[in-house]
């Protein structure tokens, strides 16, 4: 089975970085009656709305999905590389959790889902330290169907919990920008100081 990875929010200013593993299906399947490959792309080339919609249907129909996340101060103490490729192996480790399997060492739980038969893609150059064969592949997020997915699922859980931020802090506009470094986010940076989920080793 192919476990297609990716994550979002390595460019922001502030906030986590988001990964997700997704399976699609048993036997490297990409699709399905439920989940048919052409209405997955890159998630920066969807709607929010299109991305929300995919997000529900690849949570539903996926053979096994999970999200990992590294926080700003995570991000600042072990950079911005190393804090994707941590939330990159906590993404891989919960979804075996989710599945009830555990990665690699116990398929009893989950015999459909084990280490012993997934191989990973990770879009980019970088691979995490996980318990399974791993290619990273750039631009992965574009022509695999497996990293496409998990790139629709990060980019809108990271979304979703910056949009709960705003709701703390306001006064950045987190809903809006996500953290990404806009000319309004510096500018209320400046303003107001750093945010309680600032990323203080980035450069405003």
């Amino acid at each position: 089975m192919i476990c297609g990875i990716d994550e979002a929010g390595r460019g922001p200013l502030a906030g986590p970085v988001c990964a997700a593993a997704v399976i699609l299906g048993a036997g490297g399947e990409a699709s399905s009656d439920n989940l048919p490959l052409d209405i997955l792309n890159d998630s920066k080339k969807l709607t929010p709305s299109r991305r929300k919609e995919l997000q529900c249907l690849i949570c539903k129909e996926a053979l096994a999905w999970g999200i990992g996340w590294a926080s700003h101060t995570e991000i600042d103490s072990i950079n911005i590389l190393q804090a994707s490729l941590l939330a990159m192996k906590r993404a891989y480790e919960d979804m075996f959790k989710r599945a009830g399997g555990l990665s690699g060492a116990d398929s009893r739980a989950n015999p459909v889902l084990s280490g012993e038969n997934i191989s990973v893609i990770v879009d980019g150059k970088f691979i995490p330290f996980i318990n399974a064969p791993c290619t990273a592949l750039v631009k992965a997020d574009a022509t695999v169907a497996q990293v496409m997915a998990a790139s629709i699922l990060a980019k809108t859980f990271r979304d979703s919990y910056m949009e709960e931020m705003a709701l703390l802090y306001p006064q950045y506009g987190y809903e809006k920008h996500k953290g990404y470094p806009t000319k309004a986010h510096k500018e209320a940076i400046l303003k107001y100081g750093p945010s309680p989920i600032q990323r203080l080793s980035f450069r405003v």
